[in-house]
């Protein structure tokens, strides 16, 4: 999140569940065959629900560390997630850290060894800025994000557009009357390389 104080939107100015769902199923029937909530829940009840599996962010097994990185977050309530969701069979689980400017190879072999004791597997993701591709920091392998050439997302914002490429200022208003039309459009947006995105935070679109 960012530090600067932010506003959040209204409930009338987000999408409803209803009309997640309408995008989802419209999106299933033009063949996207996977789909990513950012978000989080009770883990007995996502398993309920139909979810597959989940990612859980952890950046650092520090707790003052991963506070501070998360503004204010609980360690021990992440620790408590991964339990939960391993015991709902919410699996493959994966953990999600991002390699920071500060993360050393000593946490990295930390968290590698707290995913094998508990059949997680571990995702390294570079931390980068919106603003420009170009500029990421490669002192680590990391599995995202992934080349442009590899890349078949889109994403929905939660006030209701398409963005075709994390990397791009260009967006597509989900239209209700059309939403076939509008995935159709946004992915005849997707660039052939990214390069920045200046219109919204990362908070603002989600992961």
């Amino acid at each position: 999140m960012p530090e600067a104080r932010f506003e959040y939107k209204s409930r009338r100015e987000i999408l409803s569940y209803e009309q997640i769902e309408s995008i989802t199923e419209t999106a299933a029937k033009l063949g996207i065959t996977k789909v990513r909530l950012t978000g989080g829940d009770v883990a007995t009840t996502l398993k309920r629900s139909g979810l597959a599996r989940v990612n859980v962010s952890i950046d650092s097994l520090d707790a003052d560390k991963y506070s501070r990185i998360t503004r204010g977050g609980d360690l021990r309530k992440a620790l408590a997630g991964v339990d939960a969701a391993i015991k709902a069979e919410l699996t493959p689980i994966k953990i999600n850290m991002v390699i920071l400017d500060d993360t050393t190879e000593k946490e990295i072999e930390t968290m590698k060894a707290f995913c094998e004791q508990r059949h997680l597997q571990l995702q390294k993701i570079m931390q980068f800025s919106l603003y420009d591709r170009a500029d990421l920091s490669k002192r680590f392998r990391t599995e995202r994000p992934p080349e442009c050439s590899h890349c078949n997302r889109l994403r929905l914002t939660a006030d209701g557009f398409l963005k075709p490429c994390l990397f791009s200022d260009d967006e597509v208003k989900v239209d209700f009357n059309d939403i076939a039309g509008s995935i159709l459009e946004a992915v005849a947006k997707k660039p052939v390389n990214g390069s920045s995105c200046r219109n919204r935070f990362m908070s603002q679109i989600g992961g």
